[in-house]
């Protein structure tokens, strides 16, 4: 071995992998999914531990023991237990979450880019209208748009729906 090149480490980057998931949202659950299952084994081979501990703490007796006094000394090693199985189960549901968020936020991109496509071309069209075509004569807008009911009555007895004054 010569020692005038030192030796170029293994990775460039270390977080360049992780960079990569972090920029790929099905990498990303699948790099979750992977923590998902090793938290989930745990949580079941502590479950076992707590239940095997729970057994001989409890019946571990004392001569002299009164009645519960076991249960009492056992009691600060199963909470415990209990508090790390919770938290678990806690790291397993916000990993469930964050994949699930991580999915979310790329079509939240996607429906901004829309959004946003959409919003400037209306305000194109509010600002560059369409050249409308000349409006009718004003004696054939009359005529179409003749309504009976304004024409007035010719005597009382006209009125109809009308009320009188």
């Amino acid at each position: 071995m010569s020692t005038d090149k030192p030796e170029e480490p293994f990775f460039a980057d270390p977080n360049e992998a992780l960079r990569e998931i972090a920029q790929n949202p099905a990498a990303y659950a699948h790099y979750l999914a992977d923590f998902h299952r090793v938290v989930l084994d745990m949580a079941a081979k502590l479950e076992i531990l707590q239940r095997e501990t729970r057994v001989h703490c409890r019946g571990t007796r004392v001569e002299g023991d009164k009645m519960g006094q076991a249960f009492l000394r056992s009691f600060p090693v199963e909470k415990s237990l209990n508090d790390v199985i919770k938290h678990l189960k806690g790291v397993t549901s916000g990993l469930e979450k964050s994949a699930h968020k991580r999915h979310a936020h790329d079509e939240k991109v996607k429906d901004v880019k829309r959004q946003r496509k959409e919003k400037a071309q209306l305000k194109q069209r509010k600002n560059n209208p369409p050249i409308e075509s000349a409006p009718e004569s004003p004696e054939r807008h009359d005529a179409q748009n003749h309504d009976i009911r304004y024409a007035g009555p010719t005597s009382i007895y006209d009125l109809g729906r009308r009320e009188s004054a």
